[in-house]
C-alpha cells in the first residue's frame, strides 16, 4: 500500500506563488511516476504535471512555463511550484502515484484558490 497527503494550498491572488507538497509513504519501491491533479467545481479532474523515478516531466499545456513539479527522493516528496497563478487555477489539486503495475494511488486532495 501506498499512502499521499498534500499540503500548501490556501488562498493567493491572481499573479501570486504557491508550492504545494506530497508525502509519500509505504510501498515507495513500487511507485515509478508521481502526478498531480486538480478538480474544479463542476469540472472533470484533469493532468497538470507527471515527473518519473527518473525524473522525467510531463506538463498540461494549461500551466506549462508557470509550474514547474520536482521531486526529492531522499525525503519521499514531490512538489509544486505554481507561479503567475490564475483564477482558473483554482481547484483542489491531488497528488497520485501510480505503481510498475498499474496500480493507482490519491491523495486526499488540497485547495486552491486564486483570487481576482
Amino acid at each position: 500500500q501506498v499512502q499521499l497527503v498534500e499540503s500548501g494550498g490556501g488562498l493567493v491572488q491572481s499573479g501570486g506563488s504557491l508550492r504545494l507538497s506530497c508525502v509519500v509513504s509505504g510501498s515507495i519501491f513500487s511507485i515509478n511516476t508521481v502526478g498531480w491533479y486538480r478538480q474544479a467545481p463542476e469540472k472533470q479532474r484533469e493532468l497538470v504535471a507527471t515527473i518519473t523515478s527518473f525524473g522525467g516531466t510531463n506538463y498540461a499545456d494549461s500551466v506549462k512555463g508557470r509550474f514547474t513539479i520536482s521531486r526529492d527522493n531522499a525525503k519521499n516528496m514531490v512538489y509544486l511550484r505554481m507561479s503567475s497563478l490564475k483564477p482558473e487555477d483554482t481547484a483542489v489539486y491531488y497528488c497520485k502515484a501510480m505503481s510498475i503495475i498499474g496500480q493507482e494511488y490519491w491523495g486526499q486532495g488540497t485547495q486552491v484558490t486564486v483570487s481576482s
